[in-house]
């Protein structure tokens, strides 16, 4: 009989309110927007923005000294300085990134 009247009891519970982990719950809020949490628009637009890399017809035949090489959406490149670099067949091609 007390597990009958436990399940008659949790039941009364739930059509009551919510049971959460021996917790009764009778609302729930969210507030999103204030400052830019992550599932703010804001902090949706910024986990979601791409950066495109876009070609330019200007090629150098071998890279400056000191570069490093770094992964942009999938795309190895070359940054030296504030100049940014693709390998195009024997040369190297300048690239911007947007």
């Amino acid at each position: 009989m007390k597990g009958l009247n436990a399940v008659l009891l949790a039941g009364a519970l739930v059509a009551a309110d919510m049971v959460t982990g021996g917790l009764i719950v009778t609302s729930a809020e969210a507030r999103v927007g204030r400052p830019a949490t992550p599932a703010s628009v804001a902090g949706v637009a910024r986990r979601t923005t791409r950066r495109v890399v876009r070609r330019t017809a200007i090629y150098a035949s071998t890279l400056p000294a000191g570069c490093q090489t770094i992964l942009v959406e999938g795309t190895t490149l070359y940054q030296c300085g504030g100049t940014y670099y693709q390998a195009s067949g024997s040369r190297y091609e300048v690239v911007q990134i947007q």
